[in-house]
């Protein structure tokens, strides 16, 4: 790889956070690379409709039947009240490490520590799940391409299947260590590809939508929250919700690479969720109408469907065009696998620039002004998860998925809450403050906090995930629990090695913020 150099882990003094002259930031990053729409892109990219929506509308569909479109706004909600408390923050001190920088600001080192780790474990999980879509969907588009049907069936074979990932990853880590530049000419392509097919879909859906043997028409029914029948239907709704919308906070870990990034990573944030709940909305509403909700045939609702709806559907709606969603499917998870090693790289470098993990994880690339180090090391970490998860078993790294939602609540909930503790000075001294600092956060947080609390109570039960159960305990309840214990464990080991950073030496409330180039 290309050489890297290194960044002073001894931050603290009045200039710790002064920009050189040639717009690198003080961990290396190279500012104004990026303008508003590219954020955005790399926001969706990140989000990952099509694959999201493709192996999420089966299950929640499940969950909140005709209420679909509503559990999406449901779920919604909390995501936009935490971008606010997000954008507040990042207008306040933008620096990558985002949730682990701005939480340590708020509560300590201890607390932050754990944010950090809350959503470094959520994107190496992630980025392990994207790298197995990605390869499914490689075979069983060389199957409809080639008309070989047995090509799809590679995917089963472990070994291959694994050594294909590692690939995929391979890939994406070299795409992530080139740069900004690299980054937006794959994303620009692979996100507006993914885009046109969806969009492709959604018209013709709506226009074939009575020929269906399943159809069902249009109801404004479907948005009426009180036909949802118990609040535990709401959270595993909400839950589910949650992973579809996660992603968007990329746009804030590139703050310190946005032109302008103090105000346009925020905007970026926000707006990347609105398009997408724009997107999900179409798409549900499309889907439902030409499918149903029935448990056969076309039916959202037939548990053959549930694990790929758009395999399921893309031939009875796109006919010839098919093949299209297949490789609109197989873009959106490459395209999200490489813009998800955004986040996870520059939390590293971020906790590594601070004190909080070794110093080798701020190395940055001279020649391309990324972290190479860390972007090198998150691929190494996802490719090994995903390749020891996919041989002990399937079904532990899908119940691992559905522990992911927990650890999105946790730090989400976390961030928002850390914004109205570090503000609490000024909560009172406008009407937006008032609202942005306090009223937004608060309710996204705690909500976050709530949809938390119930699934972790509802993963107890074997019957929640998989099936698969230790001791009686549901499976999903221990690999969440039992990645964050993990977290704690490393966290102490960290503060015995480094405790310059545990005694708040490196980072506290009043570090002063970096300075981004307008």
């Amino acid at each position: 790889m290309t050489e890297t150099i290194r960044t002073s882990t001894s931050i603290s003094g009045p200039h710790a956070h002064a920009p050189s002259t040639d717009g690198v930031s003080a961990k290396g990053l190279k500012g104004g690379q990026l303008g508003l729409l590219a954020v955005v892109v790399l926001g969706i990219s990140t989000i990952a409709p099509a694959y999201t929506l493709t192996s999420a509308l089966g299950p929640t569909v499940n969950e909140a039947g005709l209420q679909l479109p509503v559990i999406f706004l449901i779920g919604f909600i909390p995501m936009i009240l935490v971008s606010l408390a997000y954008r507040e923050l990042n207008a306040d001190s933008p620096d990558s490490g985002t949730t682990f920088t701005w939480v340590t600001k708020a509560f300590g080192p201890w607390i932050g520590w754990m944010g950090g780790w809350g959503l470094l474990a959520a994107n190496i999980i992630v980025l392990s799940n994207l790298a197995g879509v990605a390869v499914d969907f490689f075979y069983l588009f060389l199957s409809q391409v080639t008309g070989s049907p047995e090509l799809a069936d590679l995917a089963d074979n472990k070994a291959l299947n694994v050594i294909t990932c590692f690939v995929f990853v391979a890939l994406a880590v070299w795409v992530s260590y080139r740069g900004m530049h690299t980054t937006k000419m794959v994303q620009y392509s692979l996100v507006g590809f993914q885009l046109l097919v969806l969009g492709l879909f959604v018209a013709m859906a709506f226009a074939n939508w009575s020929t269906s043997e399943t159809a069902i028409p249009f109801s404004w029914d479907w948005f009426d929250v009180t036909r949802i029948e118990t609040f535990g239907q709401v959270a595993a709704g909400i839950s589910l919700s949650i992973f579809v919308y996660w992603g968007w906070d990329v746009c804030l870990t590139v703050n310190e690479e946005t032109a302008n990034g103090k105000k346009t990573a925020g905007v970026a944030g926000t707006l990347t969720a609105v398009i997408v709940l724009a997107i999900y909305l179409l798409v549900s509403i499309a889907t439902m109408m030409f499918a149903g909700v029935g448990d056969t045939g076309n039916g959202l609702n037939n548990a053959e469907n549930h694990e790929n709806i758009f395999t399921a559907l893309a031939s009875p709606i796109m006919g010839p065009f098919a093949i299209l969603m297949s490789l609109a499917v197989l873009s959106s998870s490459a395209a999200s696998l490489q813009s998800t090693f955004m986040s996870p790289s520059r939390s590293l470098l971020a906790m590594a620039h601070y004190g909080a993990l070794p110093e080798p994880f701020s190395r940055i690339s001279r020649k391309f002004a990324t972290p190479g180090f860390a972007t090198i090391a998150a691929g190494v970490v996802s490719a090994g998860f995903y390749a020891v998860m996919h041989v002990v078993s399937d079904n532990v790294l899908n119940d691992t998925i559905l522990a992911l939602g927990l650890m999105i609540c946790f730090y989400y909930g976390l961030t928002a809450v850390a914004c109205t503790w570090y503000f609490r000075h000024s909560l009172f001294n406008s009407v937006r403050h008032f609202f942005f600092r306090l009223v937004c956060p608060v309710v996204g947080g705690v909500g976050l906090f709530v949809v938390f609390a119930q699934t972790a109570v509802d993963s107890l039960s074997p019957e929640f995930g998989s099936g698969s159960e230790i001791f009686g305990v549901g499976l999903v309840f221990i690999l969440g629990v039992g990645i964050l214990a993990l977290g704690a464990v490393v966290m102490l080991v960290m503060s015995r090695t480094h405790p310059g950073f545990f005694r708040g030496e490196t980072l506290k409330q009043d570090t002063p913020a970096l300075v981004v180039p307008e």
